[in-house]
């Protein structure tokens, strides 16, 4: 792979990694165990927090996409860039649209079972996670 597209993709890749690790796995849990913090107030957060997060993800991979598309990547490289492009994709069109209508009912008031699309979410994002590390150590050593 090219150099300077290489480096850009890297760099971006391993960015989108520390965030998700950052917010997913240490902030989204983690808020809930502040004192004071009610369930009504930690969706609020999770609800800003993640949408921005999203938002980011989404300029993070179009730089990403575009790197390796400038830099002649192998094969192996351009499919390790489609599945956290692709899981991405699956969250905010399929379960970040569930999670947002049950914590809609939430703040409404109603007191809901525990959420499958929680563990959907929490299970993509482990798979974008390992995308993405293998991702940035694939274009590394290409």
């Amino acid at each position: 792979m090219n150099a300077g597209p290489a480096a850009v993709a890297v760099a971006a890749t391993f960015v989108w990694l520390g965030m998700v690790l950052a917010i997913s796995f240490l902030e989204a849990p983690l808020k809930f165990r502040a004192p004071d913090v009610t369930l009504r107030i930690g969706l609020g957060i999770g609800r800003l927090v993640f949408r921005a997060l999203n938002r980011v993800e989404a300029v993070l991979a179009v730089v990403v996409i575009t790197a390796v598309a400038l830099g002649r990547p192998p094969a192996s490289v351009v499919t390790l860039t489609a599945v956290p492009v692709l899981l991405l994709a699956a969250q905010l069109t399929a379960v970040r649209p569930a999670l947002n209508r049950r914590s809609d009912r939430v703040l409404a008031g109603e007191q809901l079972p525990r959420s499958r699309a929680h563990l959907l979410y929490a299970a993509a994002e482990s798979l974008k996670a390992l995308a993405l590390l293998a991702l940035g150590i694939a274009t590394l050593t290409a």
